[in-house]
């Protein structure tokens, strides 16, 4: 008899790479599928970077590294978050991990016990609420809608904070609405969060690079609650590097030597070659992020324009990251033959068997009203894909 743990049942599976895979599938068989569904850059890994990964190889950095990190790539870190974001932090308060993805992780399993609140604000990434169901928490999710910009206000925040509130999980640039929140938003939740100094602050700024406002906003930079943040980011969005897994965690010493400890107990350092590949990508020249925001910004205007000539679609206007959430629960009750949308599930299946095109249900993301869509791929497939949506949502009735 097979018996699964409780803590694996209680897991969710990931829509997003579930989706992918339906998407592949259907490729192989000869379908001509656009995936909207994936959330990684579609550039290459620029060549400085590459070569310095090649280097590496020529150099025998073929030994298990530091737990958490060769120091030079931690030193480069520190750099980076001084230079760019005006923080001060010193090698010993960063950790890098397998992607970004396994430092919000780390962080979670090591300040959450059973039974504590973690605050999630949705719609929200698809991972969020099962790490926390991981470490035996109970996510309390907020809901923010289009209305709002899918931001949580200080007074919604305010009101979800108990004795047993743990950690608030903020995303900005946000998957999956690619809202930013301003030095002003970021400002009047930092004044409530610092009434609370037992909350801390999980900071997911991966998409830091990938902003259309201007400067990237952290709620490290304000004084009052920088010891309750602790940064995730990483190159995988910045420098195209998702397959290399490189993230990192910036915060208080102790939380980052806890990290440190779970980590060289499941996984020890991350690979040693990936790690002077990302020191490269923090080192070198950043013409190619400002190149890649640029491309990500025209197909922004681009799919956003496309996405409000849908009947039905309620779209805004996402200031970062590379995904649009329109809401489009105007089709739900429609059908069209003996095929019936129920909800987005039914309306992601049907856009890929019908329309070809994979995108993600927002129910995965804790807004079921909304589909959410990825334009990390060429302006020729974005404007093929809302074609092959408009015309495949005209057939319902």
């Amino acid at each position: 008899m097979n018996q699964l743990s409780d803590r694996l049942n209680r897991l969710s599976r990931s829509e997003t790479l579930a989706m992918s895979q339906k998407s592949s599938e259907l490729k192989a068989q000869g379908v001509d599928v656009i995936n909207l569904s994936v959330g990684e850059p579609d550039f290459n890994t620029p060549d400085h970077i590459k070569e310095a990964a090649k280097k590496a190889i020529d150099e025998n950095y073929s030994k298990y590294s530091p737990v958490p990190g060769y120091p030079a790539l931690r030193n480069a870190i520190v750099a980076k978050l001084k230079n760019e974001n005006g923080l001060e932090y010193t090698a010993s308060q960063i950790s890098c991990s397998n992607g970004a993805k396994q430092c919000v992780c780390n962080v979670i399993m090591t300040l959450v016990d059973k039974g504590d609140e973690v605050i999630i604000p949705a719609p929200y990434w698809v991972s969020y609420p099962e790490m926390v169901k991981l470490a035996d928490g109970l996510p309390v999710v907020i809901r923010a809608g289009i209305e709002q910009d899918f931001k949580i206000t200080p007074a919604q925040l305010e009101a979800v904070i108990t004795p047993k509130t743990k950690a608030l999980i903020l995303c900005s640039p946000s998957n999956p609405t690619g809202s930013v929140y301003s030095k002003e938003e970021l400002a009047g939740l930092a004044t409530v969060l610092a009434k609370h100094p037992q909350v801390y602050i999980i900071a997911d700024e991966i998409y830091e690079h990938i902003n259309y406002i201007g400067r990237h906003e952290s709620i490290a930079q304000f004084p009052e609650v920088k010891e309750q943040v602790i940064i995730i980011n990483g190159v995988s969005k910045a420098y195209a590097m998702t397959g290399w897994r490189i993230g990192f965690a910036a915060g208080p010493e102790w939380i980052i030597k806890a990290c440190n400890k779970l980590q060289g107990q499941y996984t020890s350092g991350p690979c040693s070659v990936s790690q002077k590949a990302a020191e490269a990508a923090y080192t070198g020249t950043q013409v190619h992020v400002e190149e890649m925001r640029q491309a990500f910004e025209r197909r922004r205007d681009l799919i956003v324009k496309l996405a409000k000539e849908i009947p039905g679609f309620e779209v805004n206007i996402p200031h970062g990251a590379f995904y649009i959430f329109p809401k489009c629960d105007a089709y739900f009750g429609k059908s069209t033959g003996d095929r019936q949308i129920n909800n987005a599930a039914d309306l992601v299946m049907y856009l890929l068997e019908v329309g070809h095109v994979a995108c993600v249900g927002g129910g995965a993301f804790g807004a079921p009203e909304c589909i959410r869509m990825s334009y990390a791929t060429s302006d020729e497939n974005i404007i093929e894909s809302m074609r092959r949506i408009k015309e495949a949502l005209s057939a319902l009735k």
